[in-house]
Formats: structure tokens, sequence, C-alpha cells
């Protein structure tokens, strides 16, 4: 007996042996198995628009404000491909431009890309603070930081992050969280599958999420209100202490936890809320078809 399973171990191990030859022959060759990479940077002189763009399809962007007259911009290119040399020839075809005219400074990525080749690229854009600045991404992550003007980030699969703010703010993303901090002016936020985070913030919001998490927290109420929806997910809320707004808060599947006071209160059923804070004013309309709300 003992000697019939020490043959079946022997032939298990030669079997695993073969297969492991087997994953490690088609990882050696496989896709993106190697990589080549590069730095650059330059400097570009303020746009007289006041406006820069980015477009970056694949890789990190991010954009921070301060005391500085030009654009500083460092690039880190990165190519992988199927071999070393498939990889560095990727690598010399990663263009980073910059153009402007009248409308905008426009910084242009340009990848090309297979099926078994792929090349982004990291930016780091340091910029002066009064500009307006607007990036478009495909595949990578949003950061921007220290403006005092209007911000705009789009992205299809990358999260964005706002931070330290003074300015209208617009971000849409499909597939990924949205997050702002210490921020002052209109957001707008927008996310097919993602969670939107807003925290510190003073003025007004319009954020929606088809699926997930909606959790705001606000230092000030601005004049248009806050309106925040969600199909699938929760939405919380808190508010200043002192404030003057009118209550609307629905939920179609779900309980309302209201830690307010509210005068004229009216609850017309179990999935509604409506009443007034201090002396009413600016609208704070909070929907979701399937979660809770919490108002604080």
């Amino acid at each position: 007996m003992s000697v019939q399973r020490h043959l079946v171990d022997r032939i298990r191990e030669h079997e695993n042996g073969r297969f492991a030859k087997f994953l490690r022959s088609l990882l050696d060759g496989g896709p993106w198995s190697e990589c080549a990479e590069c730095a650059d940077e330059f400097t570009l002189p303020s746009p007289r628009s006041e406006v820069l763009r980015i477009n970056n399809p694949n890789g990190r962007t991010r954009v921070c404000g301060s005391d500085r007259e030009d654009i500083e911009v460092r690039a880190c290119k990165r190519a992988r491909a199927e071999s070393s040399e498939a990889a560095e020839n990727l690598l010399q075809h990663i263009k980073v431009s910059a153009n402007e005219n009248d409308d905008a400074l426009t910084i242009e990525i340009e990848a090309p890309k297979r099926w078994n080749r792929r090349g982004q690229v990291f930016l780091q854009v340091s910029v002066p603070r009064g500009l307006r600045v607007e990036v478009n991404a495909i595949n990578g992550r949003i950061d921007i930081q220290c403006i005092r003007g209007t911000v705009i980030a789009r992205s299809t699969n990358g999260s964005a992050n706002i931070a330290d703010v003074i300015g209208d703010i617009e971000i849409v993303t499909s597939n990924a969280k949205v997050a702002c901090s210490c921020t002052c002016g209109k957001i707008v936020a927008r996310s097919t599958n993602g969670k939107i985070v807003l925290e510190g913030h003073r003025g007004s919001i319009d954020a929606s999420t088809s699926n997930g998490l909606i959790r705001v927290g606000l230092d000030a109420v601005g004049k248009d209100g806050v309106v925040l929806a969600t199909s699938n997910g929760r939405i919380a809320l808190q508010l200043p202490e002192n404030v003057d707004a009118d209550v609307d808060l629905r939920v179609d599947n779900g309980i309302i936890r209201n830690e307010r006071s509210l005068c004229k209160a009216l609850r017309e059923s179990n999935g509604v809320v409506r009443g007034r804070l201090g002396e009413g004013g600016a609208l704070i309309k909070l929907r979701t078809s399937n979660g809770s709300i919490s108002l604080r």
C-alpha cells in the first residue's frame, strides 16, 4: 500500500512540475512581461487664456497649484510589451506635447497601444494657483489640489481626488470614487459606479451616483443648496450647527434617520420627511431608491 502511495505522489509531482513549466513559459513570453521607462521634465509659460487642459488617456495625473508664474511638467513614461526590445520601441513612441491657442494651453499624451503592449504616463504638473484646470483621463487617477479657480476632472476608469480648491468644481467618473476635501464653491459630481465623499465643503452641492454611497460634510451651505441622489446606496449628510434651509428627504426602499429638529415638519409616510431648519431658504434635497438617509 505504501509503495502505491509513493508512486502516486511521484506522478503528481511530475505533473505539477510540467504544469509549472508551462505557466512559466506563458508568463516569460506573455503580454506586458517586459517593462521600460524614462522620465522627462520641462517648463511652459503660463497660458494667456489662464486655462490649462490635460488629456492623459492612461496614467495618473497630479496637478498642484503654487506661487509660481510658469508651469512645470514632470512625466514618467512607462511601456510594457512582450519583449524588452518591443517595450523600448513602444517607449520611444509615447509622446508628451503642449500646444496653446486662444482657448487653452493643452498638454496631450499619445501612447500607442496593442493587445500585448501598453504605454502610460504618470504626470505631475505644478501650476500657478489662479489657473482654470481641466483634466481628462480614461484609465488613471486624477489628483488636483491648491487651485484658486475652476476645476474640471473627467475620468472613465479612475478616481478623482480634489483638495484645497476655492472655485467651482465639476467631476465626472464612470467606475471610480469621487472625493473632495477643504473646498469652497459649487460642486457638481457624477459617478456611474462609485461612491462620492465630500468633506469640509463651503458652498452648494449637486451630486449623484448610480451605485454607491454619498457622504457629505458641510461647513457652510451655499445659496443653491444641496441635492444628493443615488439609486443604490446610502446618503449621509452632516450640516453645520446653524443653518437656514428647507429639507426634503425621500427614500423608496429604506429608512430615514433625522437627528435635526425641523420646524413645520411633515412626514407624509415612512419614506418621506419634509421640514425647515432655522428661517428656511436653501433647498436640501436627498433621494435614494435602495438605501438609507441620515441627516445630522
